[in-house]
């Protein structure tokens, strides 16, 4: 009844091995899995549990002390290692000095294989520091040479932007002058088609197609022609500096690149083993970033200023055209300007001349209408003149007719009075016909002098089309050197 509520697990429940000797049977597996110290299950525990808190009240029945007596005497059997000599594992003398034996022997061979391996290690170690030295003074020295040729690459990469960027510049104020000359053009275009507008105001038969207006309408192609070959040369010029820049940019990129690349390798080929700034970077050796061998990384830098080259040679190239374009878009711009002057000229000469004999035929006509009015006026006064006679004549044919009978006789006086009427009617008509003949020619004279006044203004307006309106705006037309560009 003492041992009632108290826990039945030993210590010593799981078997110790041993690890300094080699199992020599094989009993010693059964010793690695030993039964559980005892199968306990819940309701047994709360039975011994509950039987202890209630020990004080209930009173064991003899079948209880039996299995309680049992209990006992089975955890006796179990868990006492005297009473399990049978499962023990013992070694034989000779079993412990072999072992020792064996012991020297691993100690011995570890020993030699142990200066053997110091002996190579330091052999190693020499030969390693003398190779890892080698390979570093080479390497200095691929570094040193790689420095070199990044030396060499910059000055020529140096040398071929200092080139273009003087072409660059030639071109573009070769651009500028070009832009200037065409913004010229449009000053002797605008006369030019000023100069045709106004000639459009000649009236009547002065509006001709002289020589005059085929000069100005060449004058006008020739300028539209000059324009369009000066905008073709433009925009090549524009073209041209776009790849000259694109050329540039590419040089300063690659010699952006050589300059870094010449800091990296020359502060690579400046670190010793006691340098600043060294480590570790573990994988460094198999990373390769590498974007180009050394034959295609020259090839790249050749191929820049190759390309570059080309650009300078087609940039000076279309430079020489430039310069002959001005020159020829200005010669034939002032000779065809020379050309419509002359014929201007010409043209107010011809139209004043005209002008004049004009001028000269109205003062005639003018006189001749003055004379022919005269005359109107004595022929009018001569008609008037003979009223007077013919009244006469007619009044004594009148009278002699109231003549009484046998007086009325038609005597030598009659006839004569007759015969004077007769003469006076027959003045009287032609001079009438010659007054109607006078006045037609009166009106046909100012119909003469209304046409000599008109084709003057005609010519008068002319002249000043010609000499005031487009010769004044001639007077403007720009110079040669700003025709080439120049201010």
């Amino acid at each position: 009844m003492e041992l009632m509520g108290s826990t039945l697990t030993a210590t010593y429940a799981r078997p110790k091995t041993s690890h300094f000797l080699p199992a020599i049977s094989t009993m010693a597996s059964s010793y690695r899995n030993p039964q559980p110290a005892m199968a306990m299950n819940p309701s047994a525990n709360m039975w011994r549990t509950n039987t202890y808190f209630k020990s004080s009240s209930t009173v064991p029945t003899p079948s209880s002390m039996q299995r309680d007596n049992l209990d006992l005497v089975r955890a006796k059997t179990m868990f006492y290692p005297s009473n399990r000599t049978a499962l023990s594992t013992r070694y034989t003398p000779d079993d412990w000095y072999k072992s020792n034996i064996s012991n020297y022997r691993e100690s011995e061979a570890s020993r030699n294989s142990a200066e053997r391996l110091r002996r190579d290690t330091i052999r190693l170690m020499q030969d390693r520091d003398q190779l890892t030295r080698r390979t570093q003074e080479s390497t200095s020295k691929n570094i040193g040479e790689r420095l070199n040729d990044v030396v060499f690459w910059r000055s020529e990469l140096s040398h071929e932007i200092d080139n273009m960027l003087t072409e660059i510049a030639a071109l573009t104020d070769v651009k500028r002058r070009l832009e200037r000359a065409l913004a010229e053009t449009e000053g002797p275009l605008q006369v030019s088609q000023e100069c045709l507008y106004h000639r459009e105001k000649r009236m009547s038969i002065d509006l001709v197609h002289d020589d005059v207006e085929k000069d100005l309408i060449r004058e006008v192609e020739v300028i539209k022609s000059c324009q369009e070959r000066m905008r073709r040369h433009l925009d090549r010029a524009i073209a041209q500096l776009a790849s000259n820049r694109a050329a540039q940019h590419e040089l300063e990129r690659d010699i952006s690149d050589k300059v870094t690349a010449q800091r990296i390798d020359d502060r690579c080929h400046h670190l010793r083993n006691t340098s600043d700034g060294i480590g570790y970077y573990r994988g460094i050796e198999r990373l390769d970033p590498s974007l180009s061998l050394p034959d295609s990384w020259s090839k790249f830098t050749d191929d820049n200023i190759l390309h570059s080259q080309s650009e300078r040679a087609s940039s000076h190239k279309l430079r020489d055209e430039i310069e002959v374009l001005l020159n020829t878009t200005s010669n034939e711009m002032w000779n065809q300007f020379n050309n419509a002057n002359v014929a201007f000229t010409n043209r107010i000469s011809e139209t004043a001349d005209a002008k004049n004999s004009l001028q000269t035929h109205l003062a005639k006509t003018l006189q001749e209408i003055f004379q022919t009015e005269m005359l109107i006026e004595s022929l009018k006064k001569a008609l008037r003149d003979k009223e007077c006679p013919l009244k006469v004549a007619q009044t004594r044919l009148e009278e002699r007719t109231r003549r009484p009978n046998v007086e009325l006789c038609r005597d030598n006086p009659h006839h004569r009075l007759v015969s004077e009427v007769r003469e006076i009617e027959d003045t009287i008509h032609r001079l009438q016909e010659r007054l109607m003949e006078a006045e037609n020619t009166v009106q046909n004279l100012v119909k003469t002098k209304v046409t000599l006044e008109h084709d003057l203004s005609i010519k008068a307006n002319s002249i000043f089309l010609d000499q005031e309106k487009c010769m004044s705006m001639r007077k403007s037309f720009p110079s040669m050197p700003r025709l080439v560009g120049y201010t």
